[in-house]
């Protein structure tokens, strides 16, 4: 794991020395089977964990020391799955390994903002981190599946459900009321003289780039996408089935480093270059001018999503309205199904405002959000307030189900090490 800590590492080290130039720590930690962990490998991770937990192990030798004990039991276990996993026989293709550091690479990049800063965070090239990474990675979900594998053969009965509740209910939670809810979306989309208004600015803009104006300067100066115009319109890396049809045609079909003809979507007029291919991920950028809403474009979506909610007088009509004229393309194939939302966790937060309002069994009057006017269904209330196994079995089910995986699992591993030489330096 050390080229994913590198970074890290080195800032730790400096602060521990209290020197300009780290040390390097060397000599081995522990033996597991057939594994060396590295005192060096110890020390990159409880650097992460500190930074990542916001100690400040610097001051404390005491909390540096638990933290290294902790820190190296947990490599130690790590080992060990890893080595039962190999007489088990637990392979991962290459194919999987490839994917999550796909996965890895692109966390740090959206992290850093850019594949330079990334790369002077992990202190070498993307490339060599994919390279020295491999193996290590492919270790790693080797015990993640083998872990998995083993506690989902763990099961617990009703009698271990109503025991486990007898023993710990003092200490189980307060449940918070919970709401399964389904939303149909109306968006309030631009009259025409809005857009005509949007499509001349992207042209405009459009032959200022092709005349020679920076294509980052626009982006900053014009865009109204406020997630990518501080980068100058970088997307960053995208994958498929990542952005809207329209979107996504374009930018997987066009000449690198070409600047594409305006693009209507959702969101508004957008003009994009494709500068980077790498498999099946692009690196993109763009540039959007959203049409302006006007109080009649707003008037319209009311009165259209009023129309929609006369129209569902039952939660059988509630769903085909949705499946047929919701614009939420993520749940309209589900019917709107929002899932079991507590009012402070809902995914939108203006929904969260109204849900104490809603009746079970009825349709609400449309709620205003950034994405358009919602209409909502409550269709069941789960209780909240202290456990109980009438109002929370569910809930309690599943805290009683992973104590009990997490039981079997540290005594699987406190097993597993009899069998296998571990020496600790």
């Amino acid at each position: 794991m050390k080229a994913l800590y590198k970074s890290l590492a080195i800032f730790l080290l400096v602060f521990l020395t209290g020197q300009e130039k780290p040390q390097a720590v060397d000599g081995v930690a522990a033996v597991v089977g057939e594994n060396i962990i590295l005192k060096s490998d110890v020390s990159q991770v409880v650097g992460m964990t500190a930074l990542q937990r916001g100690l400040d192990i610097t001051k404390d030798a005491d909390l540096l020391l638990k933290l290294q004990d902790g820190v190296l039991s947990s490599l130690i276990d790590q080992k060990v799955i890893l080595e039962m996993a190999k007489l088990d026989s637990i392979e991962i293709s290459d194919k999987d390994v490839e994917s999550a550091l796909d996965q890895q690479v692109d966390g740090f990049i959206m992290r850093a903002g850019t594949e330079e800063v990334a790369e002077t965070m992990l202190g070498q090239s993307l490339s060599d981190f994919r390279r020295e990474f491999w193996y290590d990675m492919r270790d790693r979900l080797i015990t993640e599946q083998y872990q998995q594998q083993l506690i989902m053969s763990v099961n617990i009965n009703r009698s271990g459900v109503v025991g486990f509740y007898e023993e710990y209910k003092d200490s189980l939670p307060v449940f918070p009321i919970k709401m399964k809810i389904r939303h149909l979306l109306v968006r309030i989309k631009a009259g025409e003289e809005s857009k005509k208004a949007a499509l001349s600015e992207i042209n405009y803009l459009r032959e200022k780039i092709l005349n020679g104006d920076s294509f980052s300067s626009i982006a900053r100066d014009f865009s109204d996408d406020p997630g990518s115009r501080t980068s100058g319109g970088s997307l960053g890396y995208i994958k498929r089935n990542q952005m809207v049809k329209e979107f996504e045609t374009t930018a997987y079909t066009q000449e690198l480093n070409s600047i594409s003809e305006p693009i209507e979507t959702t969101f508004g007029y957008h003009i994009l270059e494709t500068t980077e291919r790498s498999g099946e991920k692009i690196k993109v950028r763009h540039v959007l001018i959203s049409p302006e809403i006007t109080e009649r474009d707003e008037s319209i979506a009311y009165k259209y999503a009023l129309s929609l909610r006369d129209s569902s007088t039952s939660l059988g009509r509630f769903k085909t309205m949705v499946i047929n004229k919701s614009e939420d393309e993520q749940t309209k194939k589900i019917a709107g199904d929002l899932g079991w939302i507590t009012p402070s966790s809902s995914p939108i937060p203006e929904i969260s405002e109204v849900l104490g309002l809603l009746e079970v069994g009825e349709c609400s009057r449309p709620v205003k959000s950034s994405f358009g006017y919602h209409l909502l269904w409550l269709e069941e209330v789960r209780l909240g307030g202290q456990a109980s196994l009438a109002l929370h079995w569910t809930e309690i089910e599943e805290i009683a189900l992973n104590h009990k995986r997490m039981l079997f699992f540290k005594e699987w591993v406190a097993e597993a090490r009899k069998n296998l030489y571990i020496n600790i330096n």
